[in-house]
């Protein structure tokens, strides 16, 4: 139990570290310090920084993934879209630390091999958001709903989950709407 406990401390630790220093500006000492352990310790639980961070995205990854299937298998472009905006938002608001973190260092942590998929799947779910249409305004909108929901979230903190939840997806959804 000791180890599962240390494991989950070392990932709060990291999470928040990351979003608040960026991944880059995070060393291993500095989480090992937060968890109040040795960096030896740390490097027992994970062989490297890259490893915290892929553990870190993996399940917003997964769920990234689970939600382009549900989209892929919607009747219609329409309910496709719907699907991805609410979809986004919960998986946005579920994982805030987590997104923070990529977005913080987006272009440095593309590279980095647990995140590779993230842009794939992220050009898949802008294709859907942006409709068939390959307009200019259609792609500037859905990058606008992707960059622009995660970094609402990060500044809102007046609202309740439910009621930010609520208008960010008829948010998204008027940013998008004539794209249909």
């Amino acid at each position: 139990m000791a180890r599962s406990k240390t494991r989950d401390e070392i990932l709060t630790a990291a999470t928040r570290q990351f979003a608040e220093s960026g991944y880059k500006g995070t060393s291993l000492q500095d989480i090992a310090a937060e968890v109040g352990c040795s960096k030896a310790t740390l490097l027992y639980h994970f062989d490297s920084k890259d490893a915290i961070l892929a553990e870190l995205c993996a399940p917003a990854i997964a769920e990234l993934r689970d939600l382009l299937d549900q989209v892929a298998a919607a009747p219609d472009p329409d309910t496709a879209r719907k699907i991805a905006v609410q979809g986004f938002v919960d998986l946005a608001m579920r994982h805030r630390r987590e997104i923070q973190v990529i977005y913080g260092d987006l272009p440095a942590l593309l590279l980095q091999p647990a995140l590779q998929p993230v842009q794939v799947l992220t050009e898949q779910l802008h294709a859907t958001l942006a409709g068939t249409s390959g307009s200019a305004q259609s792609r500037l909108s859905a990058k606008f709903v992707l960059a622009g929901l995660p970094a609402v979230i990060f500044a809102c903190t007046e609202f309740d989950d439910e009621t930010l939840r609520a208008a960010l997806i008829a948010t998204a959804g008027r940013a998008l709407e004539s794209l249909s």
